[in-house]
Parts: C-alpha cells; sequence; structure tokens
C-alpha cells in the first residue's frame, strides 16, 4: 500500500465558480512531490520547491479544500480479498444521471463516467471473486432502471497505474 495525491474525479468537489482552479508551477511541484511519496513531509517538499514548510501546509491545505487533489492509500486489491475486476459499459435508456448517482451509491463502484460513444456510462468494479462479480452486475446493475444492457470487460492482468498525469 502506498499513499498518493490523486485528482479529485468528484465534479461536486471542485471550487464554487464552476471554473477549475488556477495551479502554479509551484503547486504543480508540490503535486509531483506528493505524487513520488504521499507522506513526504512538508519541510522536504519545502526544500524541493524552495518553500517554507509553514507554506507548503497551507499550499497542500488549498489544494486540498478546492478539490484540486486528494491524499488516499492505494491498495492492491488483490491483497485486500478482491481478486475480480472489470470495467463495465452501460447503455441507458433516458437520464443518465439517476442511474449513475445509484451507481456511485455502490461499494464495488470504483470509478462512474458519463460517456459519448458505444456506451453511455463506463463503471469500473471491484469485487471478491466471479460470483460477487455476477451479483454485483446481473442483480444490481442490471436491475436499475434504465439500464437497457451491460457489457463486461473483466481485467486478466493490470499492466500499468499510474496518478502521475495530474501534473503533465
Amino acid at each position: 500500500m502506498h499513499s498518493v495525491p490523486v485528482a479529485s474525479r468528484n465534479a461536486d468537489s471542485r471550487n464554487g465558480s464552476g471554473s477549475s482552479p488556477t495551479i502554479d508551477a509551484v503547486s504543480l511541484a508540490i503535486i509531483e512531490q506528493l505524487q513520488e511519496d504521499g507522506r513526504r513531509p512538508y519541510a522536504a517538499i519545502g526544500k524541493a520547491v524552495g518553500l517554507s514548510e509553514a507554506a507548503v501546509r497551507q499550499r497542500v491545505q488549498k489544494l486540498l479544500d478546492q478539490g484540486v487533489m486528494q491524499i488516499v492509500a492505494v491498495t492492491d486489491p488483490l491483497t485486500v480479498g478482491l481478486r475480480r475486476q472489470a470495467m463495465v459499459g452501460i447503455k441507458v435508456e433516458g437520464d443518465l444521471d439517476p442511474v449513475a448517482d445509484a451507481l456511485t451509491a455502490m461499494a464495488e463502484c470504483e470509478y462512474v463516467v458519463l460517456t459519448a460513444g458505444s456506451f453511455d456510462l463506463m463503471v469500473e468494479i471491484v469485487c471478491e471473486d466471479d460470483d460477487h462479480m455476477l451479483e454485483v452486475i446481473n442483480k444490481r446493475i442490471r436491475a436499475l432502471p434504465g439500464v437497457r444492457s451491460t457489457e463486461s470487460f473483466v481485467y486478466l492482468k493490470l499492466k500499468k497505474q499510474t496518478y502521475m498525469w495530474g501534473t503533465r
């Protein structure tokens, strides 16, 4: 397990103006430092970016408050008993929001996005095993009002997972 800051994926956590906050080069450098080690001391970050420990602490808090990033512990699902992952493409009839909201409320749904293309929604699910995945897809996702069809893409092997994209 390691902790890294990740860009917030929850649209509701953005700043109230409806626009993205402006992030300067120093804040990006702080984010990069935290992406390398989410537990790096503020004093070490300050030394690397040319700020005091207090200034780094204030900037990190502002980035957290604005929803620019969050600092979380990232686990390997296999090591915590979650042996089955899949991306599920969902076609919806009618309004997408109620379906997306219901999926967001499911603990197994780690990532929910509204999309353009073949599917209306893409959802990443993490489950204990095949029986659990079948229950989530068949009894819970497909049972939601408005869900017309699903297509599952079961993960066989994870080759890359990175959280560095926020500072490119």
